[in-house]
Formats: C-alpha cells, sequence, structure tokens
C-alpha cells in the first residue's frame, strides 16, 4: 500500500456534475440542550452523567448548536457546501418514544432548521438514528428486544411526515456494527452493555429489521410523492493480507472485511442474510449470530438506494498467534489486525494521538472498488471521512491547531483517491461528507479527540467557532469540484 509520505502522485480531473459536498455531524455529539424544550433523556444523556468519557466531559452544551444552527450554517456556506448531513434526536421529537405524542418544540426545531439549510441552498442528509436511543426504550429492552424494530419504523414514519417534504436524502440507522461492537460488545459507548458473545449479535438483528421497515416504509407510503432517496450507512476499514503471498493471511483479511463491512452490506446489499464465514467461523453447531427467516431476509434484502459509506483507515490482518490472542477484537474474530508501521498516525503527537487512525490513502480506493465489484456496482455517498487530532497539543504556539498540515493532506488525498475510484476505475460516486464540520463530543473521547474544520472554544461560554486551514482546502477542492489542471 502507498502511504501518503510516498507523496502519492495526485491525478487532475473533476468529479460527476452534481456531486454532493457536505459535511456530516450527530445531534447528540453538537446539539447540546440535553434537557431543554421538552427533550427526553437518552441513553447517551445517561451513559455520560455516570461517568466513562476519556476526558469527564458530556454532550450537555458541547457546541450548542440547538442555540446556534444559524452559526453552523453559515460556516457551511463558506465551504461552498452544498449538503449538510446531521441527525435528529429521537428523544428530542418524541420524548416518551411514542408518535402520537411528539415534542412540538423539538419539531419547530428542526423544522426552523431544514428551512434555513434550504433557505442557504444547502440540501438536508438526514440521519434517523445516529446512536441516542430513547432511555425509555432502553428501559424496556432497547435494541435487544423485538418490540423496538416496530418502535423505529413508527419514528421512522413521524419523521417522513414531518419533514420528507423537504428532505430528499434519508439515511437509517449510522453505524450499526459499531453500535453492536461498542455499545453491546466491549460496553465502551453507550448503553454500556459487556455481552460480545450474545447482545451484539441480538442488537444487529434488530437493527436490520428496523432499517429494512424504515425502507419499506418510505418506499410505499412516501416515495411517490416526496420523490427521495433512502438508505443505510456502513463503516469499514479496508484491510489487506500482512503478506499478500500467504493464503491464511490473504484469508485473514477477507475474514475481517466480512465480519466488519459485510455483517450488515451482505444482508442488506447481498442476498439477505449474514456472511457464510462469520456463521462458519465460530465452529459451533449452531452460530451465535441471530437466525433470519426466509420472510426477513426478503424483506432486508434490496432496502437501499445508495451504499452510505463511513471510511478513516486501514489495516494489515493475519492469523491469530499465541503472541497475538490478547490483542483479539472481539472473541469470535479470529483475526490479528494492525497498522504497518511505516504508515503515518494521525495526530503527530506521540502516545497523544487517535491509536486507530493511520493514514493510509489508497486503502479508501480499493475499498470503493471492492464495494463497487461485490455489491453490483451501486452508486455510493462516502457518508463520513476524516482526520483527527488529539488535545493538548504539542506547539504551544497553535493551541487550536489552526494551521492543520495534516488534515489538509488528509483530505487531499483521500479525496484523490476517491477521485481516481470514479475516473479511473469507473466506481459510481455520488457525494462526499467530511467528518466534521467542527470539534464536537467526540463519544468515549469527550472533547480529547477533534474532527473539526473548524476548532470550538468549549471553555469561553460562546462555543465560538474558527475555521482552520483545512477549511480552506476542503473548500477548493469543492470550487473545482474536484482537482484542476492549476
Amino acid at each position: 500500500l502507498n502511504t501518503m509520505s510516498e507523496n502519492t502522485e495526485l491525478t487532475k480531473g473533476h468529479f460527476r456534475k452534481g456531486f454532493m459536498w457536505g459535511a456530516a455531524t450527530a445531534s447528540y455529539q453538537i446539539e447540546g440542550a440535553w434537557n431543554e424544550d421538552g427533550k427526553g433523556q437518552s441513553i447517551w444523556d445517561t451513559f455520560v452523567h455516570t461517568g466513562h468519557i476519556e476526558d469527564g466531559t458530556n454532550g450537555d452544551i458541547t457546541c450548542d448548536s440547538y442555540h446556534k444552527y444559524q452559526e453552523d450554517i453559515n460556516m457551511l456556506k463558506n465551504l461552498k457546501a452544498t449538503h449538510y448531513r446531521f441527525s435528529l434526536s429521537w428523544s428530542r421529537l418524541l420524548p416518551t418514544a411514542d408518535s402520537s405524542t411528539p415534542n412540538p418544540a423539538g419539531v419547530d426545531f428542526y423544522n426552523k432548521f431544514i428551512d434555513a439549510l434550504l433557505a442557504s441552498n444547502i440540501k438536508p442528509c438526514v440521519t434517523i438514528y445516529h446512536w441516542d436511543l430513547p432511555q425509555c426504550l432502553q428501559d424496556i429492552g432497547g435494541w435487544q428486544s423485538d418490540d423496538i424494530v416496530e418502535k423505529f419504523r413508527e419514528y421512522s414514519d413521524f419523521c417522513f411526515s414531518q419533514f420528507g417534504d423537504r428532505v430528499k436524502l434519508w439515511i437509517t440507522i449510522n453505524e450499526p456494527h459499531v453500535q453492536c461492537g461498542f455499545g453491546y460488545g466491549n460496553g465502551i459507548h453507550a448503553p454500556g452493555i459487556k455481552d460480545p458473545l450474545n447482545a451484539c449479535y441480538q442488537v444487529s438483528r434488530t437493527m436490520l429489521l428496523a432499517h429494512a421497515h424504515a425502507y419499506r416504509v418510505y418506499d410505499t407510503k412516501y416515495r411517490k410523492t416526496q420523490n427521495g432517496q433512502i438508505s443505510i450507512t456502513l463503516n469499514s476499514d479496508w484491510c489487506e493480507p500482512k503478506d499478500p503471498t500467504n493464503p491464511e493471511h490473504v484469508k485473514a483479511a477477507q475474514f475481517y472485511i466480512d465480519v466488519t463491512l459485510g455483517w450488515f452490506a451482505n444482508p442488506v446489499y447481498g442476498d439477505g442474510d449474514f456472511p457464510a464465514s462469520m456463521k462458519k467461523s465460530q465452529g459451533l453447531e449452531k452460530s451465535r449470530l441471530p437466525t433470519l427467516t426466509e420472510e426477513e431476509k426478503k424483506l432486508i434484502k434490496g432496502t437501499y438506494d445508495f451504499f452510505g459509506l463511513n471510511h478513516y483507515t486501514t489495516r494489515l490482518a493475519e492469523p491469530v498467534s499465541e503472541a497475538t490472542q490478547d490483542y483479539l477484537m472481539h472473541p469470535d474474530l479470529a483475526v490479528y489486525v494492525h497498522p504497518d508501521s511505516s504508515w503515518e498516525r494521525a495526530g503527530l503527537i506521540k502516545n497523544e494521538v487517535p491509536e486507530w487512525l493511520y493514514i493510509v490513502p489508497n486503502g479508501l480506493r480499493k475499498l470503493l472498488n471492492y464495494i463497487s465489484k461485490t455489491y453490483g456496482d451501486p452508486s455510493i455517498i462516502i457518508t463520513e471521512n476524516g482526520c483527527s487530532t488529539k488535545n493538548p497539543v504539542n506547539d504551544p504556539g497553535d493551541t487550536k491547531q489552526l494551521v492543520d498540515e495534516q488534515r489538509c493532506c488528509y483530505i487531499t488525498s483521500y479525496l484523490n483517491e476517491a477521485l481516481k475510484a470514479h475516473l479511473l476505475d469507473g466506481v459510481d460516486l455520488r457525494g462526499y461528507f467530511l467528518w466534521t464540520l467542527m470539534d464536537n463530543f467526540e463519544w468515549a473521547a469527550g472533547h480529547t479527540e477533534r474532527f473539526g474544520l473548524h476548532h470550538v472554544d468549549f471553555s469561553d461560554g460562546n462555543q465560538t467557532r474558527t475555521p482552520r486551514k483545512s477549511a480552506a482546502i476542503y473548500t477548493k477542492i469543492i470550487e473545482e469540484n474536484g482537482f484542476s489542471a492549476s
């Protein structure tokens, strides 16, 4: 793999006409106003108020976008963004999770926000669920209960009815495999359940069924009049064999992709069922994965209008050895995945950087090609891609990291690899959303990990936003719709 440090040559050229250029955020990470105007409590409200976060912060205020959404729109306008991906807070709209008794203030907030976006010629891309389940649903089983499927169907129906006249791009669920692994496997995300051999598999089934029902509701009830598109967003690293000449390493890399991307992509974009390799790998008479009935497979299969992809980094894979068995990501994932020691690490500061994020631009091109070939050449929208830095910074002269050269290079190189996939490989790429518009509450990392094109001062009482150099770099690429000869 070529790494950024090898100065992979930039390809000149342009994305398709009408390419979607945007930034992405999520409600709990930016809105704040956690208990204002009738909002109910979410599992993340509960989780952060009982510890768990690296720096002890929470999302009670964070970027305060509930009150400062016009500032967010101004930043998007300055970026020249054509689209904005944000999520709806389920507990702000339906505090008791009952669609017959919505919260008027919550509905009014999103109506005002969507109207203000459109008035600035920015199209909304709306995520219905980005991990902030109403606590009242968690109290009766949450995603581990079959009842959640109908609740999500009703919630989605409500969202389409309220906002679908203006929202033409919908995402049902963000990164279900991350929610399963972190929320129900190792417990580092809300609701903090540590049950990797049962709960995370249970939840994968209910999330797939919930997504499928939401898609079917849109397809049958709203598509004809609202004329939008709807899909799910899946997160995936790219993965390569550590030794490409070793068949066991090749098998390990494919298995890692099967159990991360394929876990949800195979049911939705493939044959309706979980990947066969996942079921076989456990070596049990009966797989720990739930059995999907023929009816359920039929319901799930083909529930997409595009492939929503979140991608950040790349891994190498090899079989597990005695020396590496303590580093397994999941008890059933008998593969050791790791970065190449030569790859550049996001953050630049030794021992102060995000452990997981290594910069390998052409991993994105390879992943786009893999998706295109494996799942029948779907239209692909990159719904998240970005680069983080860690606080505190090494350079006392730039405490806000405003001259974020590494992020500038990351955006340029990853987008150029996406362009190669489109221009040179024929991948049907329709849009790109950068994570993220501004520093926010970054889940278990709190405010320590910063992905923003804009620095946010969480200590000044105004949540002051300041553009970084990367904002100008991104704007230039947007204005050129790619990379011009100049």
